[in-house]
């Protein structure tokens, strides 16, 4: 029996494993920065799929491509050579510059910083492994050990040991914990915790005691790569990792996963160590080629940089009793408020905005990077309505 005759919702209800808070949506189709509901209902989508879908949905040469490839070869494991891969670690090389060279393929973010931690150990010789507090880095084994909400961790406790979480922004704990550790994993800008930027001090003095310490320095770009105006988020420092991971943009919605590292670290990963059957798989790949050709044009990166600062200055001018801070870097925005998010949420996609919550009190934005400034417009006077709704909403709840 088809979804369509039984109900999505309630096939869906019957036979998951309840890990996530369903939203009371049915989403079928997308187009650019729209999807639409199994009621034809249409909603600018501000969310992306956690960060994925950066050319929006359904994009003309993303697609064209992964037709073409399906039409000639999906699966090829990397123990055989591929033009397509070959194809898109080329491009991906031509973005990365500088000293991070090789790669390995996974199927997530998790997948990619699983890697980063068994390859800093490979390369060091050492175990400890250092992350922040806040920190968001998957919820694998390993990726959890290194993640700092504890809401995330203590189903599964005890994970790994010889990890460590210090605070986030904090040098003088960086150097005291460091010294003897394998490595130090850090989000350029923290997602899951509200949009947190670490400051260009923060990220230098990071590289300057991995140097003094011999600790390898591994940047998770999963959710920042490409979406802060610059190509890579620790551009913006010029500080520059030993290893990087990266994942959700990468494909434009196909899962994939890269690890990239220096020819330093790559020296060390003894053969047969590390793989996956699925990773970098040809129809990934042709994904990828034609999602990395749109983000290497010239422009941009300044449209990112551009329509998200504009995006970013009209949520500040809003002013509401329940805001407490909105901060961003590109497309990549957070408001703080000072109640839970959830309401401001439902609000606003009963109104045909989606965004998702970052922590319990942000309304995060982590829109398609296509968005034009009228999206965005319309976006921060729906999150302002709904503010108004639910501010009003808790001053009748108050009334006698």
């Amino acid at each position: 029996m088809q979804a369509t005759e039984r109900g999505i919702v309630e096939i869906e209800d019957e036979f998951r494993i309840p890990l996530y808070h369903k939203r009371d949506i049915a989403l079928v189709r997308g187009e650019g920065p729209y999807l639409w509901d199994a009621q034809g209902k249409r909603y600018l989508d501000m969310m992306s799929n956690y960060g994925v879908a950066i050319l929006g949905h359904s994009h003309p040469a993303v697609t064209a491509a992964i037709v073409e490839q399906a039409g000639r070869l999906v699966s090829c494991h990397q123990s055989f050579y591929n033009d397509t891969r070959a194809q898109f670690s080329d491009a991906l090389q031509a973005l990365l510059r500088g000293t991070l060279r090789h790669i390995s393929f996974g199927n997530s973010g998790a997948e990619a910083v699983e890697a980063a931690l068994k390859y800093a150990r490979a390369a060091t010789g050492r175990q400890r492994l250092i992350s922040t507090k806040r920190a968001y880095h998957g919820r694998t084994f390993g990726a959890l050990s290194v993640t700092g909400e504890q809401k995330h961790r203590e189903s599964f406790a005890p994970l790994l040991d010889c990890c460590e979480q210090i605070p986030f922004g904090n040098l003088e704990a960086a150097r005291a914990s460091l010294t003897g550790a394998a490595a130090m994993i850090v989000e350029p800008v923290q997602g899951e915790s509200g949009v947190r930027a670490a400051s260009e001090e923060y990220l230098h003095g990071l590289r300057r005691i991995c140097d003094d310490t011999g600790a390898l320095l591994i940047y998770d770009e999963v959710q920042t790569a490409f979406r802060t105006g610059r190509t890579f988020a620790f551009e913006h420092s010029g500080a520059a990792p030993d290893i990087m991971t990266l994942a959700k943009p990468l494909a434009n919605g196909l899962p994939i996963g890269v690890t990239v590292v220096s020819s330093h670290v790559a020296s060390a990963i003894p053969l047969g160590s590390h793989g996956s059957t699925f990773g970098g798989n040809p129809l990934v790949c042709a994904a990828g080629i034609a999602t990395l050709s749109v983000v290497a044009e010239p422009n941009f990166n300044r449209h990112v940089s551009e329509v998200g600062q504009t995006f970013l200055d009209r949520l500040r001018a809003i002013e509401h009793p329940l805001i407490r801070e909105a901060r961003g870097l590109g497309l990549m925005v957070a408001v703080e408020l000072k109640r839970n998010a959830s309401p401001v949420l439902q609000c606003m996609q009963h109104q045909g905005v989606l965004a998702i919550p970052a922590g319990s009190t942000c309304v995060r934005f982590l829109p398609p990077l296509i968005v034009e400034e009228e999206h965005l417009t319309h976006a921060a006077e729906v999150f302002e309505e709904a503010l108004k709704t639910v501010g009003e909403k808790e001053e009748d709840a108050r009334c006698p």
